[in-house]
């Protein structure tokens, strides 16, 4: 007998199907806590419109179909027309022994973009600290461009765990994306005051790296509040965009653009173009991050900005 619930696992005498063995079970509540997921999508151009030629998911991991709202032909397209996806994870956040895998493929001349239905929340960790995990592979090939927009993630007291983020881009591909991260709730006078999330950013060309980065969020030490840190900021945001055909005119066109504020700063370094904000407003920092994506689609690959619906409801 054959239990569907774990890849290549033969049920034993005895034991009922759709459960797991013990030393892999998700429904534990000791040390040993660990439930996978993991969604492989890839993307491919296909009589002049993007495709998802590839979907493989494990776990609560899932998309919707595939939406096209940018139709219309604009003058040499350097892509298909885009293909718009929603990632969905049915538990809306992360608890202890979480562990989600995401991977996504565009291959020449795709053009791709995903979202999120929702915020992503990362909740306390159990009696036991047991942590969770979120890794996202991106892996954009010669010739695509791939959009990587995911809603903010709230980060409650309490939460531990890691989130990275790595993208594998290989010739002339393209990549924009952002991370919009709230720690605590403030509305609640609920602060992040204990815990540890550690973020992870590594993008490289050819495999050649041109943005490396580890931050580890600890309101125990004193960089969360010192002044050289975080400062007590309770809002993040990162924007990168690589691929741009003139980097230095895409930053000037983003000061120009965007309301003067102390809260962010835009920079350009080896092909990578990095927007940062740290302050306490959600809302501002992804209104910044939106803006700034405006100002960057259209150098990127011609098309103005389409706001997934999604965003909207």
């Amino acid at each position: 007998m054959t239990d569907l619930s774990v890849p290549g696992h033969v049920a034993s005498p005895g034991e009922s199907p759709g459960k797991t063995p013990s030393g892999d079970s998700g429904h534990r509540f000791d040390t040993r806590r660990h439930w996978a997921a993991c969604l492989s999508l890839g993307f491919r151009p296909r009589e002049a419109r993007t495709r998802m030629t590839h979907t493989r998911h494990h776990g609560p991991l899932r998309v919707q179909r595939p939406f096209y709202p940018e139709p219309g032909r604009i003058p040499e397209p350097p892509y298909a027309e885009p293909c718009h996806v929603y990632l969905l994870h049915p538990p809306g956040g992360l608890v202890s022994g979480d562990e989600l895998r995401i991977d996504i493929e565009a291959e020449r001349g795709a053009h791709a973009l995903l979202t999120t239905p929702a915020a992503t929340k990362l909740y306390r960790a159990d009696s036991h600290g047991v942590s969770w995990g979120q890794h996202t592979h991106l892996t954009v090939r010669p010739g695509a461009l791939l959009e990587w927009l995911p809603q903010e993630t709230l980060c409650f007291d309490g939460a531990r765990g890691v989130q990275s983020t790595t993208l594998d881009v290989q010739g002339d591909g393209c990549c924009v994306g952002w991370e919009v991260l709230a720690l605590g709730r403030p509305a609640s006078r609920l602060p992040f005051a204990s815990g540890r999330v550690e973020q992870r950013f590594a993008l490289t060309r050819d495999g050649c790296p041109l943005w490396i980065e580890r931050q580890p969020l600890d309101p125990m030490h004193p960089r969360f509040h010192g002044h050289w840190g975080q400062g007590g900021s309770t809002v993040q945001a990162t924007l990168w965009a690589v691929g741009l055909d003139d980097p230095a005119a895409a930053v000037k066109a983003l000061r120009q653009r965007l309301p003067a504020s102390r809260h962010w700063a835009v920079t350009q370094r080896l092909d990578v173009l990095l927007l940062r904000y740290l302050g306490d407003e959600r809302n501002a920092a992804w209104a910044m991050c939106q803006q700034a994506w405006e100002v960057l689609r259209p150098r990127l690959c011609g098309r103005e900005a389409c706001v997934p619906r999604i965003w909207m409801t």
